[in-house]
C-alpha cells in the first residue's frame, strides 16, 4: 500500500514530464525553420533539382527534374525497376510552379530552409488519379560539400541503391 503522498508526487512528476514534453515538440518542429520563396520569373528555377519522390504505397525514388529557360522540363526518376522518364512545361501562377506533364500535372513551391538551400515541393495528380510528392533540391546544393549544405539522407540512400 502507498500513501496518498506518494500518489501525489508521482502524479506532479508525470504531470512535469508530459508537460515537458509537449513543451519541448515546437522546439523540434522549428530544428529546420523555412521561408516561403516567390517565383517571379521560371528562369529563377532553371537548372537541375534533384531529390525524392513519395507515391502512396511506394517506395520512395529517387528523381532528377532538369528545367530549361523557357519553362520546359526533363523529368527522370529511378526506381529499383527502372527507369521513368517524363516531360513537360512549368509556367508560374501567383509564385509558384504550375507544371503540366505528359502524365498529370502539379504545383510546385520554393522554400528557403535554415542553411539557406532553396527546396522545390511538389505535389501532383497523375493521369490515373494517383498523387504524388516531391522535394527537390538543386543539384549544385546537392552536391555541394561544404559543412553548411548537406546531402538530403535520402537522396544518398537512393543514389547508393542505384549505382
Amino acid at each position: 500500500m502507498t500513501s496518498n503522498g506518494t500518489h501525489s508526487v508521482w502524479a506532479v512528476v508525470t504531470v512535469t514530464v508530459v508537460i515537458g514534453f509537449v513543451a519541448s515538440l515546437p522546439g523540434c518542429a522549428s530544428v529546420d525553420p523555412i521561408a516561403p520563396v516567390v517565383v517571379s520569373d521560371v528562369k529563377s528555377v532553371a537548372g537541375t533539382w534533384q531529390g525524392v519522390v513519395y507515391e502512396p504505397g511506394s517506395e520512395p525514388d529517387y528523381v532528377e527534374l532538369t528545367i530549361r529557360e523557357d519553362g520546359s522540363y526533363d523529368l527522370v526518376s529511378r526506381q529499383a525497376i527502372g527507369e521513368s522518364r517524363g516531360r513537360g512545361k512549368i509556367v508560374l501562377s501567383g509564385g509558384r510552379l504550375s507544371m503540366e506533364g505528359e502524365r498529370g500535372r502539379g504545383v510546385g513551391t520554393l522554400t528557403r530552409n535554415q542553411a539557406g538551400d532553396l527546396v522545390m515541393s511538389i505535389d501532383a495528380t497523375l493521369a490515373d488519379n494517383s498523387t504524388l510528392s516531391a522535394k527537390l533540391w538543386r543539384s549544385s546544393e546537392v552536391d555541394a560539400r561544404s559543412p553548411r549544405t548537406v546531402t538530403p539522407p535520402a537522396v544518398r540512400f537512393l543514389r547508393r541503391a542505384s549505382e
